[in-house]
């Protein structure tokens, strides 16, 4: 079934809308892919804050014209899904995750930071821990040196003999 001119217009305007907020664009190849699993890497992608989209790619083309994504035209050829995210590895993390157990989905090429990848490079920013992960990182290196300056304190008081009352003796003298 093809679109009218109306709908193809509303379709540009929606992928250009989703362009404009996200920080990368995957592009992988579906053909083979059963109604089911493509229902089920579209779930997990909603799941996962991707927008996932079957696309002709010359509306593909017209919506990323002037957006950083511009540089992926060239591979935007043959039967694609097109994955936006604002997590800069989001997109790339549910198509390469989804790839790994079917091996339908081909991943072709990807854009981030306006710079085109190639399937090697896509597979490279999934492999980029998330956002939430790499704050949990940093908050645990942060935390470390406290917990260890509390445990030699803690093991300090106990070796002067008795924890708090060894602890409140020295500020009393």
């Amino acid at each position: 079934m093809s679109l009218n001119r109306n709908e193809k217009a509303a379709v540009v305007t929606d992928v250009a809308a989703q362009a404009a907020k996200s920080q990368t664009l995957a592009l992988a190849e579906y053909r083979g892919l059963t109604v089911e699993s493509l229902n089920k890497l579209r779930v997990d992608a909603r799941a996962k804050g991707v927008y996932l989209h079957v696309l002709k790619n010359t509306l593909a083309r017209r919506a990323v014209a002037g957006t950083p994504f511009e540089a992926g035209r060239q591979a935007m050829v043959g039967p694609l899904i097109y994955g936006f995210s604002e997590d800069a590895v989001a997109a790339a993390k549910v198509i390469a995750d989804f790839a790994k157990t079917n091996d339908k989905l081909v991943i072709k090429a990807g854009v981030y930071a306006g710079k085109a990848l190639d399937a090697d490079g896509v597979k490279a920013l999934a492999a980029i821990p998330s956002r939430e992960v790499l704050l949990a990182q940093v908050a645990g290196l942060l935390k470390s040196p406290i917990q260890r300056m509390a445990g030699v304190l803690a093991a300090v008081a106990e070796k002067k003999g008795g924890g708090a009352e060894a602890a409140a003796e020295p500020a009393a003298a």
